[in-house]
């Protein structure tokens, strides 16, 4: 009997020991300063080579209450000793001697005073020369009792999305958003994306210590998640056009896609501005994606790319931001980013203020392998953040509400930032045509050149009049025709034309044809205007005056 009271007596403690102790893998570990991690592979499973004195072995753990924590380094066994400073939390480093030929060296027996999140970090005042081999981190003890740490080998902070809901009854064409990340909250491998939807994705991205992006991407149709070689050309998204420095290419590994950025040193705490817009063919299923960024310090709007994608024909849907940390050597620091004054246009040209969104989190944040993540609202803006190992202020689906500001967007799409880059293109193309006889010219004003094709006899127009015109309309850069009429002609008030035809028709009389080169600035400058006409676009067009009406609608 005895013997069974002392079995079961050990049993209860060991199964009390296994409950207060914890592991932690040298792989969701982080160098200081940020490296990252060189993995070696053996049968007792990985290990990290811990080379450099320069550097710093992080591990952060979450602790659910106070208590005693003892501390044990798991490594390959050295051949000569060495000496480690250990620091837990913001406990006064200790010095620990790591002996040779040992599988377990303790770094000491400390006493948190605090619940919550633990850094305990490693420095060497030595290192053989081909480094400490570290397996893992192993604490026990009361303060271990409840204990959770991320032991995956993904390291990067959650993802933290802002989801904003949108009536069915809206019919979105283009979604507006400002973002601003404030000052210390960009830490390089940081991506702050504003307007993103169903197919794509737009927004700033740190890149390096020296390189900062604006970034516009679309999905191709199809499955493929890795390869885009693979992806047949009906599903692949088609760029249609650029602005003046953004890199056009491909991407894969997340899906595959159409991707497009543009090197621009933004800056923190300062407010940015973004537009999409799609502009949908149900009869092709396809829908034209267009990305547009303000630039502040010349107030002007920038072009980014046009991308034609297939399988689709939809508007604007799933609307969201998000704030994403996409390489996990930093994965401990902090980031942060401001998005506000949301709107969405529909298709009748009304704008909507956008004043609700919902908090989510990706699978890391999901399974609680990150918890330091939150949202909220100030103000007017919802902000995100995540990373920084603090506790979380907000919980998955959570809904918030922003005051509104009132203030629509304006567009103004000939307020170019390219605008004399793409003139002397523009140009440069009409020249060309003119050199090689595929145009002739009589004459030009403000750039937009004309050519009389048969003389009038009866009044000029007047800018001020409805025209009654037979017209066809084709890029100048390889003949496609975009619109023209047929057995009727059309009529308008010229004075809500393209403003290359309000320059160049009053030359003519009515009964005659002229024919009119416009350069994309006196025509759509960088609007994706139809399914047939690219931003950008030099314009031609054959138009026979019938009948003009004075004043009237044309007033």
């Amino acid at each position: 009997m005895r013997y069974t009271l002392l079995l079961c007596v050990l049993l209860s403690a060991s199964l009390m020991g296994s409950a207060q102790s914890f592991s932690i893998p040298v792989h969701s570990a982080y160098l200081l300063p940020e490296q990252e991690m060189v993995l070696q592979a053996s049968n007792g499973g990985s290990q990290y080579a811990w080379t450099s004195t320069k550097t710093q072995l992080r591990f952060y753990t979450q602790l659910a209450d106070t208590g005693t924590l003892r501390i044990r380094l798991a490594l390959v066994p050295l051949q000569q000793p060495l000496t480690l400073q250990v620091q837990v939390g913001k406990q006064k480093t200790v010095t620990v001697r790591v002996p040779a030929k040992q599988h377990y060296v303790s770094l000491g027996k400390f006493h948190p005073d605090q619940a919550g999140f633990l850094s305990i970090q490693l420095a060497a005042l030595g290192l053989p020369p081909k480094g400490l081999l570290v397996k893992s981190l192993e604490l026990e003890g009361t303060a271990a009792a409840g204990m959770k740490a991320n032991t995956k080998e993904r390291r990067n902070a959650a993802s933290v999305h802002l989801r904003y809901p949108l009536a069915d009854s809206i019919r979105a064409i283009a979604f507006y958003d400002e973002v601003k990340v404030p000052k210390g909250y960009d830490p390089v491998h940081s991506y702050y994306m504003a307007t993103g939807f169903s197919r794509g994705y737009f927004g700033i991205q740190v890149n390096s210590a020296t390189e900062r992006r604006v970034i516009f991407s679309i999905w191709d149709a199809g499955n493929e998640a890795v390869d885009r070689s693979k992806v047949p050309d009906s599903l692949k998204v088609h760029l249609l056009a650029k602005g003046d420095g953004v890199v056009a290419n491909d991407f894969g590994n997340e899906g595959t896609g159409g991707h497009s950025h543009w090197v621009y040193p933004w800056q923190t705490d300062s407010t940015y501005r973004f537009l999409v817009t799609a502009l949908p063919d149900s009869a092709t299923a396809t829908t034209i994606y267009t990305g547009y960024f303000y630039i502040p310090e010349t107030q002007r709007w920038k072009l980014i790319a046009a991308f034609r994608a297939p399988k689709d024909g939809n508007r604007l849907n799933r609307l969201y931001s998000f704030s994403e940390n996409f390489s996990g050597e930093n994965g401990y620091l902090k980031r942060r980013a401001y998005y506000g004054n949301q709107w969405v246009q529909q298709d009748n040209g009304r704008w909507i203020e956008l004043k609700e969104a919902i908090f989510t989190t990706d699978a890391t944040g999901r399974a609680g392998d990150r918890t330091d993540i939150g949202a909220g609202v100030e103000g007017q803006a919802f902000y995100l953040w995540h990373g920084g190992f603090e506790p979380a202020s907000a919980a998955q689906q959570q809904q918030f509400q922003r005051e509104p500001s009132g203030k629509a967007p304006v567009i103004n799409w000939f307020k170019d930032a390219d605008s004399l880059v793409q003139a002397q293109r523009d140009y440069s193309l009409i020249a060309a045509s003119v050199a090689s006889g595929k145009i002739d010219t009589t004459g030009s004003v403000e750039h937009v050149y004309y050519q009389f094709l048969q003389q009038g006899t009866g009044d000029y127009v007047s800018v001020t009049d409805t025209v009654t015109v037979h017209y066809k309309g084709y890029l100048l850069s390889d003949g496609t025709i975009f619109d023209q009429t047929k057995d009727k002609p059309a009529r308008f008030p010229l004075r809500r034309l393209i403003r290359g035809w309000q320059l160049v028709l009053p030359k003519c009389r009515v009964g005659g044809r002229i024919r009119v080169i416009i350069p994309s600035a006196m025509a759509y400058s960088i609007r994706t205007r139809s399914k047939d006409i690219p931003p950008n676009s030099v314009l031609a067009f054959d138009i026979e005056v019938v009948k003009t009406e004075r004043g009237g609608n044309g007033e």
